[in-house]
């Protein structure tokens, strides 16, 4: 069995880069035990463009 984490981050409105540092975030994670399991845009602005990703880990229950 599995448990999982859900993480969202803000996207820049104008220039559509994240405003949090994405990396460190998964870094992070993976030093807790947690492996990153997928990413998704969430809700779309006007034009198409994400306003949050959303960083899905998981890791297996003790």
């Amino acid at each position: 069995m599995y448990e999982y984490e859900f993480v969202n981050i803000k996207v820049g409105a104008l220039n559509g880069k994240p405003k949090e540092d994405y990396k460190k975030i998964i870094s992070d994670y993976a030093e807790k035990g947690w492996r990153l399991h997928t990413f998704s845009p969430l809700p779309f602005a006007a034009y198409g463009q994400a306003i949050s990703i959303q960083l899905i880990f998981e890791k297996q229950k003790n």
